[in-house]
């Protein structure tokens, strides 16, 4: 069974959320890229297995909704998926986070405290932003992962780790182990699943799947009839090179769904400049446009017929072409207008 498949069965058995997990997440991954594909396909092979999992990508790729489908895909989803901002723990109370702490045990410590690992027990612990841990809060971190136990702190009794901990780095933690700025053996110890997730700018082919599920999320959460983007918004969001990731997405259209009061989103609030749509990997300028161009025509197509239940003639009405010339674009695209009919 796919691991999409998976996650979209189980997700709603999985107990309550934790500190530092967002509420009501996404669990979908959605994407069509080759690189999206090989991401999909580790997750299914390491979803199933008790193997860590290190996922790297830039801020806002989403890389707490794939450790999410990975939890909700493995044979833990009926257990608890902690999430932890290791960045947002301080120094000092590393250990007591982690770890736990009893009562008495420091001034401040009138109750038991259930630190992270106990909370997530037999379910997953997913640790964000790793790379923000000092050396010392590593190596508190590696001696768990290696003895599989641990105690509270100013307490005596043994309490096991049975934990699945999947782990996140914005940067590369590779270059913080050569750097000395990250334990060697730590990274060993988390890195035996790695799963990188390409910025947005590089897998552009997901963009259009990603407008989809976003635009139609928002006409739930807003309740309002669902909106498509006008042939300006699409130019724009396909050129764009997106330096927040899918998050940005997200917000941005979330702010253009809000402001537009008919069913055709004219633009969005991003602003083009030289650097924008540099990164595609066609290189030449023109292949851009030209490639842009195609992306923008099917997806107005397909919203058209969407929106019109198939009907050639009232999609040619609105494009101000004739029916033969929407045909002809619809053959050109491969797009069967009988499968939007029944919609």
């Amino acid at each position: 069974m796919q691991v999409e498949e998976k996650t979209a069965r189980n997700w709603c058995h999985c107990g309550p959320a934790e500190t530092g997990a967002r509420q009501n997440p996404r669990n979908i991954v959605i994407g069509q890229s080759p690189s999206m594909g090989e991401v999909l396909n580790s997750m299914e092979i390491v979803a199933p297995t008790l193997a860590n999992v290190l996922i790297g990508g830039e801020t806002g790729v989403g890389k707490e909704i794939i450790a999410r489908a990975i939890h909700a895909a493995s044979g833990r989803n009926q257990e608890k998926f902690v999430a932890v901002n290791c960045g947002a723990i301080a120094e000092s109370l590393i250990e007591s986070a982690l770890f736990g702490h009893e009562k008495g045990a420091f001034t401040g410590a009138y109750n038991v405290h259930k630190g992270f690992f106990e909370r997530a027990c037999t379910g997953t612990l997913f640790l964000d932003e790793i790379d923000s841990l000092s050396l010392s809060g590593q190596a508190k971190l590696l001696r768990i992962l290696q003895e599989g136990e641990f105690e509270r702190v100013g307490g005596r009794q043994v309490i096991k780790a049975d934990v699945r901990i999947i782990a996140a780095s914005n940067r590369p933690l590779k270059d913080l182990v050569t750097a000395g700025d990250f334990r060697k053996d730590l990274f060993y110890r988390l890195n035996i699943v790695p799963i990188h997730i390409p910025p947005l700018r590089d897998r552009r082919e997901d963009i259009g799947a990603l407008a989809d599920y976003f635009l139609k999320q928002l006409s739930d959460k807003y309740q309002k009839p669902k909106k498509s983007l006008g042939e300006q918004a699409w130019r724009k969001v396909m050129l764009y090179d997106w330096p927040g990731n899918v998050r940005e997405l997200e917000n941005v259209f979330e702010r253009a769904f809000l402001f537009t009061r008919g069913p055709i989103i004219e633009d969005i609030p991003v602003e083009l400049n030289d650097s924008d749509s540099g990164s595609v990997s066609d290189g030449n300028l023109n292949m851009i446009k030209k490639k842009v161009a195609r992306e923008i025509e099917i997806k107005m197509l397909q919203d058209a017929l969407t929106r019109f239940s198939g009907n050639v003639s009232a999609v040619a009405r609105e494009m101000e072409i004739t029916p033969r010339a929407v045909h002809q674009k619809l053959k050109k695209h491969h797009i069967e207008a009988a499968a939007y009919r029944n919609k």
